[in-house]
Parts: structure tokens; C-alpha cells; sequence
């Protein structure tokens, strides 16, 4: 197919400006400016190549400073998507180095052809192709057959292509035993975490090769490099309910002009994070169709482990979900029942995990329990953490056995058994000191002795 761009009459240019609905003038011209500038140099080529993109950044660094620049390359990508989607052009010269390189960005891409040497800075990124190595084949020929099965595999994936890419980049003897492959992995870094990597992917593989051939003996898993690397985990903090109301309160008054509906959506989902103790995933996949509140109750759909679960929540819950699905609709959000619960203008209107995360996580920063900068302090998935400790508190309080309810509360959070639930069980001070109080009661009787053999 001929490429049909560039265009003398740069009529593509203006149909797709026109197409964004860029709101201010000045974006508008800011768009064109950039973009009758691409043209101006792609019409010097023959091709529309890496030349083409040197081109334009050379000419641009001449009056540009190099952040803005960057800003702009995204007009370009776009705006070559676009081309490439309307058939105006074959392929995206900067899609096409970026499947060289084997990476997703398009940022990286950029920013080597705008170093001083591009093609050592291409090189530089290049990444070895995806199951490459000796082994390449054999795992992923086990991915794929895991996956046809119906399992997501996922984290499993990641960690073969690890170690397929060490493989590849630091070849051995072509009769190199699998277990010498391993040891040398294992020996490019000496941290808990590596070894428990190395664990894992032995487990693996073990598990690959018998399934090549059943006659192999099962292997046993060693506990030990899981137990070293979980004493380096971080431990989780507790939000005692002051500090969930102190949340709550910076949530209502969270400074968005550009969007009124925003400090209300995160007052939600910090409610809902706390008080159903839902991942930041499963709130960024709630629909308005997942929410009943006539029944006060809410549909988790397939979340992890394929689990779909329907959640009672208590009244008050309901009633605040209630005012924000009313405010939601009074701003103007989408009214289908496919439509995020958590609803902004942009995009497809679902707010993303990330993004979640960051204006939970800033929420918390707000309310003095966090430091302003960096991972450190409490997390936002600490909030589940602390939906389950609180909620053993407030059985112990009440007089219930919280062992009668471990099963209920697994169930609840989407658990396959409660053995998930229990390293979510952070002993506090106050769970100890509820917790002894009733072996004092109830089972200290039972270790008196004397008092048996007198009866």
C-alpha cells in the first residue's frame, strides 16, 4: 500500500486536531504548531523512518528546552497512531524500533534518539527476545499449555522470563546441566529476596520437567528461603479507627476544583477499602450495576483466585453510598450499569488501580500519617490489614469467639481458606491483651489440674 501521507494540503492534520476536542485555543495551536512541524520535515524523506524522527529532534532542540520536548513527542505518537489506524501510513517508525527494542514505552525511544549517540543508546535498550534462550521453548511451551487450561499464570510467567533473560544474556556450556543454570543465576545476588526467587523457580521448573516426563521423582520445596525473606517484609500498620476517621476527613475536604466529584469518590472508596476491606483492584473494577442498595449489598466479580463474591455492608455504609451515587448523577455520570462506580470525564470513566492507589496514599500523607515523600510509612493496602484486625477486636469485645468466625470473615475477603486470612491477623497490643483476657476465662480452667483429679 502507498503511503498517503504526507498530504500537500495537511488536511489529516487538521481532521485529527479536530478530533481530539481540545478545549482551549491554545492547545489547539500548540497541537498544530508541533505537528505541521513534524510534516515539514517528513516531507524532506523519502520514508517516514528513524531519520525522519532524528530529523524533527534536531531541529526542535534548537528551540525547544529538552522537558518540553519530551512533552511533545507524545503529540507525535498519537497523532502516528492515528495515521497508522486511518491506513495513511504503513507503520509507526517509532512503534516499529520499540519491537525492536522488545519494550512497551514509547518514552525510551525517544529520549535515546535525543541522546548524543542514538544508535548506542537504541542499543543500550534492546531487549533479548522473549523466551530466547536454550530453555526458551520448553517454558514457554508450559505457559501456554497452563493457560489454555484456564489459569491466569501470571506471576509465574515473569519469573521464567528472568531467568530466560539471564540465559540469554550470559549464555553457558552448551551441555550446562539445569541445576548449574540455576546456580548461577542464584549467584548473581546475594539477597533473601533472590534466594527465595531461586526457590520458586526451581519449584518450577520441577514441575515443568514432570510434566514432560511423570516418571520423575516430585521435588521436595525447601521452607527455608521463604522463611529468611519474610522476616525482612515490612509489617504492617494498623489504622486504629481515630485515624480512619482523621482519613475520612481529609477525603470530604480534598482540594479538586477541576473535579467536584472527586473528594467525595475518594471518601467512598477509603469507606469501602476499609469497612469491606476490598483491594484496590476490585475497587477499580466496581460498576454501578455492582451496587444494590436496596439489599445493602455490593458484587465483587472476578477478582483473584476467579472469585465472585456478594458483600453485605452495614447501614451506614449503604447510606453514604447512597449520597455519592446521587452526587455521581448529578455530575453528569454515565447512568449504564457497565459504567464505573467510581466515575471521572476522561477516558473510558473508571478510575485505574494506580491511580487509586495514588489518591488514597496522598489521603494518608494528608492526614499526617505518612511522610510527605517516599514508600516508606503506612500503605493503602494496610487498610485491609486493619478492616480484619478491627473486626477480631470488636468479636472480642462483644463476647464472640473469634475462631467461630475466621471461616465467615475468609469468605468475605475473597479467601480461599482461612489460612489466607490469618497473615492478615497483625497482633497488636490490644488483640493480646483482649486475647489473654479470654484464655483467662475460658481456657486457664482447663490446664488446672488438681481441680480434674479431685472431680
Amino acid at each position: 500500500m502507498t503511503a498517503r501521507w504526507p498530504d500537500p494540503d495537511r488536511a489529516n492534520i487538521g481532521r485529527y486536531v479536530a478530533s481530539l476536542d481540545l478545549r482551549s485555543m491554545k492547545s489547539r495551536t500548540c497541537y498544530r504548531q508541533v505537528l505541521h512541524g513534524f510534516q515539514d520535515v517528513a516531507e524532506r524523506y523519502e520514508a517516514l523512518g528513524q531519520e525522519v524522527l532524528l530529523a524533527w529532534l534536531r531541529e526542535s532542540a534548537i528551540r525547544r528546552a529538552a522537558s518540553t520536548l519530551l512533552h511533545r513527542t507524545r503529540i507525535i505518537d498519537r497523532f502516528l497512531e492515528r495515521l497508522v489506524e486511518i491506513g495513511a501510513i504503513e507503520r509507526n517508525p517509532v512503534a516499529a524500533l520499540r519491537d525492536e527494542c522488545n519494550i512497551k514505552q514509547c518514552m525510551p525511544i525517544w529520549r535515546a534518539l535525543a541522546s548524543r549517540d542514538p544508535e548506542q543508546a537504541l542499543a543500550e535498550l534492546r531487549q533479548p527476545r522473549p523466551f530466547g534462550s536454550v530453555l526458551g521453548k520448553m517454558m514457554a511451551g508450559h505457559v501456554a499449555m497452563t493457560r489454555r487450561r484456564g489459569y491466569k499464570y501470571t506471576s509465574q510467567p515473569l519469573l521464567l522470563l528472568r531467568f530466560d533473560r539471564f540465559l540469554q544474556s550470559h549464555p553457558g556450556p552448551e551441555t550446562e546441566p539445569l541445576s548449574a543454570m540455576i546456580d548461577r543465576w542464584a549467584a548473581t545476588n546475594g539477597t533473601h529476596h533472590h534466594a527465595e526467587e531461586c526457590e520458586k523457580l526451581k519449584r518450577v521448573l520441577a514441575k515443568i520437567l514432570r510434566h514432560r516426563d511423570p516418571s520423575m521423582p516430585e521435588r521436595r520445596p525447601d521452607p527455608r528461603p521463604r522463611k529468611q525473606a519474610a522476616r525482612q517484609w515490612r509489617k504492617p500498620h494498623i489504622y486504629s479507627p481515630a485515624d480512619v476517621r482523621r482519613m475520612l476527613d481529609v477525603a470530604r475536604t480534598y482540594p479538586s476544583p477541576r473535579v467536584p466529584l472527586r473528594p467525595l469518590s475518594i471518601y467512598t472508596m477509603l469507606l469501602l477499602a476499609y469497612c469491606a476491606g476490598l483491594r484496590r483492584g476490585e475497587l477499580a473494577r466496581l460498576d454501578l450495576g455492582d451496587v444494590d442498595l436496596q439489599d445493602g449489598k455490593i458484587t465483587i466479580r472476578q477478582t483473584k483466585f476467579f472469585k465472585t463474591r456478594i458483600l453485605p455492608l452495614p447501614d451506614s455504609v449503604v447510606v453514604e453510598l447512597r449520597a455519592y451515587i446521587d452526587a455521581r448523577r448529578r455530575a453528569g455520570g454515565s447512568q449504564d450499569a457497565r459504567s464505573g462506580l467510581f466515575w471521572h470525564e476522561r477516558g473510558d470513566g473508571h478510575y485505574t488501580p494506580e491511580m487509586i492507589t495514588w489518591l488514597l496514599a496522598d489521603v494518608i500523607r494528608r492526614a499526617g500519617l505518612k511522610p510527605l515523600r517516599g514508600k516508606t510509612g503506612p500503605r493503602v493496602h494496610d487498610l485491609r490489614h486493619s478492616m480484619v484486625v478491627n473486626r477480631i477486636l470488636e468479636w472480642y469485645r462483644t463476647d464472640i469467639n473469634p475462631q467461630d468466625r475466621l471461616p465467615f470473615l475468609a469468605t468475605y475477603l475473597g479467601h480461599r481458606d482461612i489460612n489466607s486470612t490469618l497473615v492478615y491477623i497483625t497482633v497488636t497490643q490490644d488483640l493480646l491483651h483482649y486475647a489473654n483476657e479470654r484464655f483467662r476465662a475460658v481456657g486457664a480452667p482447663c490446664l488446672n489440674l488438681r481441680q480434674e483429679v479431685r472431680s
